[in-house]
């Protein structure tokens, strides 16, 4: 396997590849009105007080949050026991503080300012968000690129991103969108019913809400979901998983798949590296298992901050013990991006070795990803052992599946398939 040790695929390859697969663009769709060139200057948060104006202009009221001056709000909804709040009357804090409870950050937001996510801003006591109807990136990818394997394998997502996430993953591979604020762009209102009829235009049978964390951009996710529901096609979500349950919820009543990034099983990692916190991330894993709605985990893993023999076991170990052998679980190649330009990109014989502890521990769909012609690429029947969808990068070459079970054993492999 070790022969695959110096592959690893660019944007550049990833688009030709595409072309010659598919005979037609993929690529940022020119010519349909949805896409918005960057304009990103990395500057801090509402930097640019003109493109901010237009913005709040049609900002509607966000969800998920509550105000700390309303009547009956409990103290302890924004403190902590271990603060020793004592209010025997209702406390007005002067200034209408609010607390998004969106994500697992839950910021507390002053008047005129905005959460870390930088999409959700106070404007004279109501939180707005500043990224509805706003997207920055829209794209036809192949679904496999999200990646999901085990849902509609071969099919179009249609794929879009806002501006902004929680995190500040110093690998992060999307930076330029995911680390920058929506005024940073220039970006015309788009209506969720226009996403949805430009994906049934482009014949996708999929949307994929990815590029950033869309966590960030719930309201107008949910809205796309619905309206794209009514045209029969769905919609699937690529997410660090650091959101809170009650939108969560929501998101699974809409979704029909969610891909989570399990960046590491180390709390430090998280906090060092991510600028977060992992067990919000668990917590949603259960979540999503338990609501039934299908599920894919990806562990990119990062030479020496994450690819201990110990980190992966445990995190093989949770993942079979919580939420059981037959979700896919990808090792992905990590490459040199954003702030950690320093680091190789993984070896492929260390993505080898996470692949044969999750087989040995009962894992029944681990993969090896980002190392485009690997045989860990190919889903494999658990019972037979032979390949039922032989894949090349991003694309589907070979599929022996019958009603989704194996054509040659007749092994029901777990999934959604039609």
């Amino acid at each position: 396997m070790t022969e695959y040790a110096e592959k690893i695929i660019s944007r550049r390859e990833f688009m030709h590849q595409l072309l010659r697969h598919s005979g037609q663009t993929c690529a940022v769709l020119a010519g349909t009105g949805l896409f918005f060139p960057a304009e990103s200057s990395r500057a801090g948060l509402f930097s640019n007080s003109s493109k901010l104006s237009d913005l709040l202009r049609d900002a509607p009221t966000a969800r998920f949050w509550l105000s700390a001056n309303a009547e009956g709000v409990n103290c302890l909804s924004c403190h902590t026991a271990a603060e020793k709040i004592e209010v025997k009357n209702h406390y007005n804090h002067g200034k209408a503080f609010v607390q998004c409870r969106l994500c697992a950050m839950e910021c507390i937001i002053g008047p005129g300012e905005g959460g870390k996510c930088r999409t959700r801003m106070n404007v004279d006591g109501q939180l707005r968000t500043l990224v509805y109807g706003r997207p920055v990136s829209v794209h036809t990818d192949p679904i496999e690129k999200k990646p999901f394997y085990h849902f509609l394998p071969g099919s179009a997502a249609f794929s879009l991103a806002t501006a902004g996430c929680p995190l500040t993953c110093k690998f992060c591979q999307n930076w330029e969108i995911s680390q920058a604020s929506p005024e940073d762009f220039s970006a015309d209102f788009v209506p969720p019913e226009r996403i949805a009829r430009a994906a049934a235009d482009r014949k996708a049978p999929v949307i994929a809400y990815t590029y950033n964390e869309p966590t960030v951009f719930a309201e107008y996710l949910i809205d796309i979901a619905v309206s794209a529901k009514k045209q029969g096609i769905r919609s699937v979500l690529v997410s660090c998983g650091f959101m809170n349950p009650e939108p969560l919820d929501e998101l699974c009543d809409v979704l029909d798949a969610i891909k989570i990034d399990l960046k590491g099983f180390d709390k430090e990692f998280y906090r060092r590296v991510c600028g977060a916190e992992l067990e919000p991330v668990l917590r949603s894993i259960r979540q999503i298992a338990k609501q039934g709605v299908h599920l894919e985990i990806v562990n990119l893993v990062v030479p020496t901050l994450n690819d201990s023999e110990e980190m992966l076991r445990q995190l093989i170990l949770w993942v079979k013990n919580e939420v059981g052998p037959d979700v896919p679980l990808h090792f992905t190649r990590f490459h040199p991006d954003y702030q950690m330009r320093n680091l190789p990109p993984t070896p492929t014989a260390t993505l080898e070795r996470a692949f044969a502890m999750a087989k040995a521990e009962g894992l029944n769909y681990p993969y090896v990803g980002n190392v485009p012609g690997h045989p860990g690429n190919h889903t494999c029947c658990p019972s037979c052992g032979k390949i039922v969808i032989a894949r090349s990068a991003f694309f589907v070459e070979e599929m022996h599946l019958k009603n989704g079970r194996c054509k040659y054993c007749d092994a029901e492999i777990s999934g959604v398939w039609n």
